[in-house]
């Protein structure tokens, strides 16, 4: 009997799998690859200081585009509401 002449099930079959236990084997490699040193409030401060540096030194037109994207939305505000200079 072939594969195409099994018969399907009326209803769709439930079909779960817990991965649990593998993701709190991946959270557990992770921490170790960030080694104990790692330090979470550093890692944002360098984060926000990555962004203010992102953001400028903007020129006329790439400030206009920044001010759209945050007034849609897609951009947090910085600061004072204007890339920094």
């Amino acid at each position: 009997m072939s594969t195409q002449d099994t018969p399907l099930p009326p209803e769709p079959v439930d079909f779960s799998l817990d991965l649990t236990g593998h993701e709190m084997t991946r959270r557990t490699h992770v921490m170790a690859a960030l080694g104990s040193d790692w330090d979470p409030v550093e890692a944002l401060r360098g984060e926000e200081e990555a962004y203010d540096m992102l953001y400028s030194g903007l020129d006329a037109e790439q400030q206009r585009l920044y001010d759209t994207l945050v007034e849609a939305g897609v951009l947090p505000r910085r600061g004072s509401g204007r890339a920094a200079a």
